[in-house]
């Protein structure tokens, strides 16, 4: 933390941290410690105050994920502290990880950790980015986007995508999806500003038997998932079936299915190179042709198009 710094930078992170921790067990906790140039507390640009951990020359070595938030003066631009850059250049290489969130990349480039990466920041301070650092390519729509140890995040809220991005790198898919439903967040929401993602998780129904059977589809989406096939599986009539289905989740069952099967597609797109029919038949859409009307239906652009535009850089 330094004065000024963009709230939520600093405690969106912290609070996806904190909810890994309570959704895993028999793991080592995430430990979230707060650093900044003095002892006390630091002024945050919404006025809200936060108590440091420790100060930065109390860091030392002992770093696993150094998170740089980041904070823009009166005209937008970004704040450059040349002895904050020194201390970043400084800490960075014992770390295991470095992650910056919103104009926090800034920082990292001006301490050399972007030279010759791929990058992402606000969209509003993208172009200055490209500018002030030719060596780093800058790329303005992902949400975020991992370049070897060094990870960007784009404009503030996309924070919490970040660190539930390191929370699934560190503790896999499974538990980063109990996070983002405590949280009521998209997974791996890693589109650009615009809001590409479909809900991975509803609010829990009055039915256990729904919710137990929506989470079953979500993890079996190549079976048959025929509204037939879900009756049967918990054990209604077909009528009787999509009647409850759709007053205890607002959807219908094949409407359901599709949404979770193009959110995995979506989730192949932007993490593999996969051809579309290995992504289709993966996600359980069977051809590339039926890949491309549920995008088109349910997303308004084609697969290809959104790997172009999505694809995460790694």
């Amino acid at each position: 933390m330094f004065p000024d710094v963009d709230l939520l930078d600093v405690t969106g992170p912290a609070e996806v941290f904190a909810v890994a921790n309570r959704e895993m067990t028999g793991r080592t906790p995430y430990e979230v410690l707060l650093a900044g140039p003095d002892g006390g507390q630091v002024r945050t640009s919404a006025g809200v105050r936060l108590a440091t951990d420790l100060t930065f020359d109390q860091v030392g070595d002992r770093v696993d994920t150094l998170v740089v938030p980041g904070a823009v003066d009166r005209d937008g631009a970004p704040v450059i502290d040349p002895e904050l850059v020194g201390w970043i250049a400084d800490t960075a290489p014992h770390a295991h990880r470095v992650a910056s969130v919103c104009v926090g990349a800034h920082l990292l480039a001006a301490a050399g950790l972007l030279a010759g990466r791929t990058a992402t920041t606000h969209w509003a301070t993208a172009d200055r980015l490209a500018t002030d650092h030719p060596d780093v390519t800058v790329d303005p729509d992902p949400i975020y986007i991992r370049s070897g140890k060094v990870w960007t995040g784009a404009g503030i809220s996309s924070c919490m995508d970040l660190a539930l991005a390191l929370v699934a790198e560190d503790h896999g898919e499974r538990i980063a999806l109990a996070v983002a439903r405590q949280l009521v967040m998209y997974l791996k929401r890693q589109g650009g500003q615009s809001q590409f993602s479909v809900p991975l998780w509803q609010a829990p129904t009055e039915r256990r038997d729904i919710d137990e059977l929506r989470v079953w589809i979500t993890a079996n989406l190549c079976a048959d998932l025929s509204a037939a096939a879900l009756a049967e599986r918990v054990c209604l009539s077909e009528r009787h079936f999509a009647r409850v289905f759709r007053k205890e989740t607002g959807a219908t069952p094949a409407a359901f299915v599709e949404s979770a099967r193009v959110e995995e597609a979506r989730r192949l797109l932007e993490g593999t190179d996969e051809p579309l029919d290995r992504v289709a038949a993966a996600c359980g859409l069977g051809s590339a042709e039926t890949l491309h009307r549920a995008f088109r239906r349910r997303l308004g652009t084609t697969p290809v198009s959104y790997r172009r535009r999505f694809r995460t850089a790694a």
